[in-house]
C-alpha cells in the first residue's frame, strides 16, 4: 500500500464553495458502453454505490506518489481533491489548478474496470499555457488548445497493465476523448467529445 500523502494544504472557504458547487453537477458511477464515435457526445461516467472512492497517483517526473478516498459517504473531501490537484500540478511551472471532478470520476471508473488497485503512473496532468506552448515548440503532437491546460486531461499508465488494455478499458466508458500512444507507452483521457486514436 502507498504512503498517504505528506502535503496537506487548508483550503480557503471561496475553494471550498467552486468544488462544492462543482460536485453538486456531478452524477456518480461506471457506464460501460459500446466503442467510442468520432463525433459522439461523452457519457457522464455515473457511479451508483455509495462505497469510498480511492485514487492512487505516481507522478514519473516528481515522483511523489498519493493514495486517498476522495469521495465518501455521498461527499467529495476537499483535503484529498486539494492532494490531488497538487500531485497534478504542471512541475514545469510549479502551477496549478482545480483538476475536473469528472475527470477524476473517469479515472475511478477505469480502475474499477480494470479490477486493479494500482497507481496510474502520472506522465501529464495540468498544463499552464506556458508549459504547453514549450511543448508544442518541441513538435510532441500537443493541441493548441489542450484539455490539459483546464484540468480536463490526464497521461497515464498502470504498472502490470498493457496501456493499449487501458486504452480499450477507457474508449468503453464512452466518456471522452482517448489515445494511445505506443511508442511513448501512455494514454491520454480527456473530456472532450468521444473519440479515440492511437499514434
Amino acid at each position: 500500500m502507498m504512503q498517504e500523502s505528506k502535503f496537506r494544504s487548508i483550503l480557503t472557504s471561496d475553494q471550498i464553495s467552486r468544488r462544492r458547487l462543482l460536485a453538486s453537477g456531478i452524477a456518480v458511477a461506471a457506464m460501460w458502453g459500446a466503442p467510442s464515435l468520432a463525433c459522439s457526445r461523452p457519457h457522464t461516467v455515473r457511479h451508483t454505490d455509495r462505497s469510498d472512492r480511492i485514487l492512487a497517483f505516481y507522478n514519473t517526473h516528481t515522483q511523489e506518489q498519493l493514495e486517498t478516498v476522495y469521495w465518501s459517504q455521498g461527499e467529495y473531501i476537499p483535503s484529498a481533491l486539494t492532494d490531488i490537484d497538487h500531485l497534478l500540478r504542471d512541475h514545469r511551472a510549479n502551477e496549478l489548478t482545480d483538476m475536473d471532478l469528472n475527470l477524476l470520476n473517469l479515472l475511478y471508473a477505469i480502475r474499477q474496470k480494470l479490477h486493479t488497485a494500482r497507481p496510474f503512473h502520472v506522465i501529464s496532468g495540468y498544463r499552464s499555457s506556458q508549459t504547453n506552448a514549450l511543448l508544442r515548440r518541441r513538435g510532441t503532437g500537443v493541441a493548441k488548445n489542450s484539455w490539459h491546460m483546464q484540468g480536463k486531461a490526464i497521461d497515464v499508465r498502470v504498472p502490470g497493465y498493457p496501456s493499449k488494455r487501458l486504452w480499450q478499458a477507457a474508449i468503453d466508458l464512452r466518456a471522452g476523448g482517448v489515445g494511445y500512444y505506443a511508442r511513448s507507452d501512455f494514454v491520454h483521457v480527456d473530456l472532450g467529445r468521444v473519440r479515440s486514436w492511437n499514434s
